[in-house]
């Protein structure tokens, strides 16, 4: 259908996309956001989904519902499959197209495994809800077939869980893993000890949370042995495999690896005929732009741009939805006939990461915090930050439970094929 409105198209409702969208209600545009997945999702919160401390609901919302009072915005359920340039159409994979006047993308990451593909079947990386689940499932069948198992080698192979990299994926993940063993699985089992499961971080720098101030990465190190976690430095992965992962001149029996050591940016730079930088990110403009493309912005995990100090702009969702507004401001003042250059400036508003449940490590820059405080502080930014009041509140309780118990509701082993193999076959053969 045509329309003499100003067609604005968004690729991606994650943070960039959606605040895009909201930043554009009461413009006098059309907006059309497109997106793969129907749901928008907290990505911070989906490692709690992965250790069975939250369900998927609690942390992701339809997109189509939170944008419904958004009377000139269109939600398209379909994949992108590029973008034609010339005729200003973004291509979808069922053979149609969709015409912009200005294009937004804001597609989001995926995970790099940095020339080793093929460790992804072994050790998959956490960026969706599917991604969640599957890990979910993976270490609660790794318990069940440990259970099963009287060899005992095969099942202290069973009870080890690997980590690749400690970023704050890899810590918080650590942490709730080790939790999820020693707290909310006691007393369930017949055959094993859960507190006997052992979680192997390996990280290839001298520290972990390298973007953290020092201090911080020393008080998190200490916190994660005293929760149980084997830490690993300076050591490099060189083989990941179904019976378990090689780093320095080390080898672990495992079958259930976590990738958490790097992801590498959406296609949308192939789709644009741009070239890109090392992590496949899209080389914009001060504004956000494509260069040679003023129409067309790239935002989040997929633009590659730098601060004023020179570092380059993280991959942080804050970051994401400070870009896709800074998107929305530019095309509303080129609409009101405004053409000066308005350069993008992110506002870093800190750096935080949880170590289980009570404590945490907080780098607002003028102000750093550790421990219990931090934890509070953590989770009271993180529930702020939710879509809506009903999620706020189910968090809240499922915390507080975790937190007076130790007991994570959310333990349900889903997909799979109910008639399929035993579980100890899955797990053995890295499903």
């Amino acid at each position: 259908m045509s329309s003499a409105k100003h067609r604005v198209v968004i690729v991606g409702g994650g943070f960039g996309g959606l605040s895009a969208a909201q930043a554009l209600a009461k413009a006098d545009v059309d907006v059309t956001l497109i997106d793969r997945r129907n749901h928008h999702l907290f990505q911070p919160l989906l490692y709690q989904v992965a250790t069975a401390s939250l369900s998927t609901a609690e942390i992701a919302w339809p997109i189509r519902h939170i944008l419904r009072k958004r009377d000139n915005v269109t939600t398209l359920l379909a994949n992108v499959t590029g973008v034609d340039t010339a005729a200003q159409q973004v291509q979808l994979d069922d053979g149609s197209a969709v015409g912009y006047d200005s294009l937004i993308l804001a597609t989001g990451a995926r995970h790099a495994y940095f020339g080793h593909d093929d460790w992804e079947q072994f050790a998959p990386g956490l960026k969706t809800l599917e991604d969640a689940t599957t890990i979910r499932r993976k270490l609660l069948l790794a318990f069940e077939a440990a259970e099963r198992e009287s060899d005992p080698d095969k099942r202290r192979a069973l009870l080890t869980f690997a980590i690749i990299g400690a970023g704050p994926t890899g810590v918080e993940m650590a942490g709730a893993m080790i939790e999820l063993a020693r707290s909310s699985l006691q007393g369930e089992f017949k055959t094993i000890q859960p507190n006997e499961a052992r979680v192997v971080l390996i990280e290839g720098g001298d520290r972990v949370l390298l973007n953290f101030d020092q201090s911080l990465s020393a008080y998190t190190l200490k916190a994660l042995r005293q929760l149980g976690v084997e830490v690993e430095l300076g050591q490099m992965v060189s083989a990941i495999d179904g019976e378990g992962v090689t780093y320095g001149d080390k080898r672990l029996a495992t079958h259930t690896v976590i990738w958490a050591a790097g992801v590498a940016a959406s296609p949308a730079a192939k789709w644009l005929g741009v070239e890109p930088d090392r992590a496949g990110r899209v080389r914009v403009a001060p504004d956000l732009s494509v260069p040679g493309h003023p129409e067309i912005f790239v935002v989040g995990d997929t633009a590659s741009i730098s601060m004023d100090d020179g570092k380059p702009v993280p991959g942080v969702g804050d970051a994401a939805k400070q870009g896709g507004r800074h998107a929305a401001r530019v095309i509303n003042q080129r609409l009101a006939g405004r053409t000066e250059p308005v350069p993008f400036r992110y506002r870093h508003a800190g750096d935080l990461a949880t170590i289980g449940k009570q404590a945490a490590v907080i780098d607002f820059g003028w102000i750093k915090l550790t421990g219990w405080v931090a934890w509070w502080v953590w989770g009271f930014a993180h529930i702020y930050f939710l879509v809506d009041l009903k999620n706020r509140i189910f968090v809240t309780l499922s915390w507080l439970w975790i937190y007076l118990s130790g007991q994570r509701r959310a333990r349900l082993i889903t997909q799979g094929d109910a008639n399929g193999p035993a579980p100890i076959k899955e797990v053995s053969e890295g499903d």
